[in-house]
Order: structure tokens, then C-alpha cells, then sequence
């Protein structure tokens, strides 16, 4: 079997699917696509998808869950402050922070974390 040629599709756990849902559509923007009850949200994002569903382990990873790669972060990061995220710092090496933007010391990278309500990091880049 080889899934190099499948579909893959996020999954995020939160605590309150009525939380994450206006964090995901109010704030990110994204289009709901599916439901399945009080347990799941999927929604697109480009040509992928996110589901967010519910558990108990909501939050408990520590590394970046999503990221998207976006033309112009700078606005985007504009865009979603004003929406009300605030932007993670973390020291990561070969990274310099400007802000709430990293750079990469070498070549055109350029990224930036934020947290949604159940503290799932997520991230934005541009290259």
C-alpha cells in the first residue's frame, strides 16, 4: 500500500466544539464542510481539510498541529491580531524573531505561532 497519492486531512482535538467552532469560522475564516453531531467539525482550508473534534486530550501536544502557507504575513498576521490572537514566542534555532515574526538566518522562511482556544499550536509561514 502506498499513500503517497491519498488525501490527508488535519485532526485537532478540542474541549468545546461551540468554542472551537467560533474560533475556527469567526476568527480563521474557515468554511464549514461537514458535522457529525456534538463530535466533529470538518472544514476546508485550500484543498484540505480540518476536522476538529472533541476529547479529552484537547491541548496536550506540544508541537505545531496545522500550518498554513500564506502569501503575505505580514497582513495575515495583521488580520488575524485584529481578530484577537495573540502570537506565541518560542526560541527555536536558526530562527531570529522580528516581532512576532521568525526569519530564518539563512534563505527566505519566515513563520509565526499562535494558539487556538484549547492551546493547539498553530502557525503561519511564508517562504
Amino acid at each position: 500500500m502506498n499513500l503517497a497519492n491519498s488525501d490527508a486531512a488535519a485532526m485537532l482535538a478540542v474541549k468545546d466544539l461551540d468554542r472551537a467552532r467560533r474560533f475556527y469560522e469567526g476568527v480563521l475564516g474557515l468554511q464549514k464542510v461537514g458535522e457529525e453531531g456534538d463530535e466533529v467539525i470538518a472544514y476546508r482550508s485550500g484543498k484540505s481539510t480540518i476536522n476538529v473534534y472533541r476529547s479529552e486530550f484537547a491541548g496536550t501536544n506540544k508541537a505545531t498541529s496545522v500550518t498554513w502557507e500564506v502569501g503575505d504575513i505580514e497582513e495575515t498576521i495583521r488580520d488575524l491580531k485584529a481578530s484577537g490572537v495573540a502570537f506565541e514566542h518560542y526560541q527555536m534555532p536558526g530562527l531570529r524573531q522580528e516581532g512576532d515574526i521568525y526569519v530564518a538566518e539563512k534563505g527566505d522562511f519566515r513563520t509565526a505561532w499562535f494558539k487556538d482556544p484549547d492551546g493547539n499550536i498553530l502557525s503561519v509561514v511564508s517562504q
